[in-house]
C-alpha cells in the first residue's frame, strides 16, 4: 500500500486530506443524520474528485515532459507505467468518495426513518 502511495505522487496527499474530511463528516452524518451537514459532504466529496483528478492531470503532464526528454528513447513502455503511477490518484479519489457516499446513505436512511417515524399518526 505504502508503494501505491508513493507511486501515485504528491497528488495523492490532498485527494487523501480531503479524503479523510470527507469521512469524518459522512461518519458524524451517518451517526447523527442532520441537513447541516449535507453541503459540507457534497463539498469534500468534491474536492476529494478533484483532488484526484488534479493529481492524475500533473502526473500526466510530468510522464509526457519526461517522454518528450530523457525517457524518449525508453519507447512507450514508459508511458503505459507513468499512466498507470497518475492513476492512482484517481482510484484514491474513488474509494475515499465511494467510502463517503455509502456512509452518508445510512444517514440518509436513518434520517428518513426517524423523519418517517413523525409523519405517522399515533395508533391509538
Amino acid at each position: 500500500m505504502q508503494n501505491i502511495f508513493i507511486a501515485g505522487g504528491w497528488g495523492m496527499y490532498p485527494t487523501l486530506l480531503a479524503g479523510i474530511a470527507l469521512i469524518a463528516t459522512c461518519i458524524q452524518y451517518a451517526r447523527r443524520p442532520a441537513p447541516r451537514y449535507v453541503p459540507l459532504m457534497l463539498s469534500l466529496g468534491l474536492c476529494t474528485l478533484i483532488a484526484g483528478t488534479l493529481g492524475f492531470a500533473t502526473g500526466i503532464l510530468s510522464l509526457l515532459q519526461a517522454y518528450s526528454g530523457p525517457l524518449w528513447d525508453q519507447g512507450p513502455r514508459v508511458l503505459f507505467i507513468g499512466t498507470f503511477e497518475a492513476l492512482h490518484n484517481v482510484a484514491l479519489a474513488l474509494l475515499l468518495a465511494m467510502l463517503g457516499a455509502l456512509l452518508a446513505s445510512i444517514g440518509a436512511w436513518r434520517l428518513s426513518r426517524r423523519m418517517g417515524n413523525f409523519a405517522t399518526p399515533a395508533a391509538g
